[in-house]
């Protein structure tokens, strides 16, 4: 009778086992057909970059083109101010420019009318360039790439 009940137990211990490993492999396909499933779809819905190349070039170059005349408008601004603190000028906010001396107003009007122009002329309209410039402040990968085109359009033809 040993014998026997040796035999059942040992036949139902490897039933348990087939048992258990066969719905464990269940469950693990499972888990691993949902996970898939959830990174594809996490794909899916990623959003496309909000600029392109193209775009963070034209930006670079137009931001390059800017800064002489930013610096000159600033310089002539602080000469017409004085020791007083300058305040930050903003072209699509007429309240920073108002708040200037008259002469002040002139300069600040006449850089940004500029700078449009720069920033149209490097193929990207206004919206564009603002939008680049508030995506700026937040995202870290869009500020190295565009700090690395900027160095890339800096250097000079023989280093290149």
């Amino acid at each position: 009778m040993k014998k026997i009940s040796d035999l059942f137990s040992r036949s139902s211990r490897k039933r348990i086992l087939y048992h258990s490993f066969f719905f464990g492999a269940i469950a693990t396909a499972g888990v691993i057909s949902n996970a898939f499933s959830l990174s594809s779809q996490a794909y899916a819905q990623t959003p496309p970059p909000i600029v392109n190349n193209t775009e963070i070039d034209n930006y670079a170059q137009a931001v390059l083109a800017m800064e002489p005349a930013r610096q000159n408008a600033f310089e002539e601004i602080k000469k017409l101010i004085g020791n007083g603190e300058i305040p930050k000028i903003v072209c699509n906010d007429s309240n920073s420019i108002n708040g200037l001396p008259r002469k002040a107003q002139d300069i600040a009007v006449n850089y940004c009318t500029r700078s449009q122009k720069i920033v149209e002329d490097n193929g990207l309209s206004i919206d564009q360039f603002n939008k680049i410039t508030i995506e700026l402040q937040n995202n870290n990968l869009l500020k190295r790439q565009v700090y690395n085109t900027l160095l890339r359009l800096q250097q000079t033809p023989e280093s290149q």
